[in-house]
């Protein structure tokens, strides 16, 4: 029988080479496209064989999209219920720490995420897939909170900790892209986890209920859109 280190060490060694072949698959694909390189050929780069290639992707395009985690997938869900129900607040806390274990395990960094984006604007049928495949994940994420927390699958709590994860998530991969992937992607200096990190904490200030010592909260600003003086002919 395995030791469970010995267990771990396999599914890490499983998830490197995953990650190697999604990592190779999207420099490729980004610069040749899909159909400018074969399966033989990433196969070569990474090292490994056409049939190990098939143990872990039916395709190159899952390849690119990084859908065979289902060994992450049961490591992440593992983690996250052995943590145990601490409150709603710890959930956000929870998803932190297992996605910086998730991000170091998988090497993908600012020039990975960089090759993806590309592989994506070149191949626009990926990222129809991959908008799907999001969507299946949010729900999985959905019911993984909801099983912790003891509520229906259909609490609105879980759903609101999915979304916020998912909004830093988004919010962090535009301040990339928005500010300039190629001087990004030469310097290679941008913290993904720690930019998803400050999000969530921005969210908490805004969403925490107000010190009572503070005094009366200020009045609120008028909106700009909203004329206040009534138009005569309606009066």
């Amino acid at each position: 029988m395995q030791s469970a280190t010995s267990t771990n060490r396999l599914s890490d060694r499983m998830a490197a080479t995953a990650a190697r072949l999604t990592t190779v698959s999207r420099r490729l694909t980004a610069t040749q496209g899909l159909s400018g390189f074969t399966i033989e050929e990433l196969c070569e780069e990474v090292g490994v064989s056409r049939r190990t290639f098939f143990n872990y992707f039916p395709s190159k395009e899952d390849a690119v999209l990084g859908v065979d985690e289902t060994e992450e997938t049961e490591r992440f869900a593992t983690e996250f219920l052995a943590l145990g129900s601490r409150g709603w607040r710890a959930v956000l806390d929870d998803f932190m720490l297992i996605a910086a274990g998730h991000a170091e395990r998988s090497g993908f960094g600012l020039a990975e995420h960089v090759d993806f984006h590309a592989a994506l604007e070149r191949e626009p049928k990926l990222l129809v897939r991959f908008m799907g495949l999001n969507r299946e994940r949010e729900q999985l994420l959905v019911e993984l909170i909801a099983t912790r927390e003891g509520v229906p699958a259909d609490d609105p709590r879980a759903r609101a900790c999915a979304d916020l994860f998912g909004m830093a998530i988004k919010t962090t991969m535009a301040r990339v892209f928005g500010s300039g992937v190629a001087e990004l992607g030469q310097s290679g200096e941008f913290d993904i986890v720690g930019s998803i990190r400050d999000c969530l904490a921005t969210y908490r200030t805004i969403l925490e209920p107000d010190d009572p010592d503070a005094g009366p909260p200020a009045a609120a600003p008028q909106n700009p859109h909203t004329n206040p003086t009534p138009r005569k002919d309606l009066q």
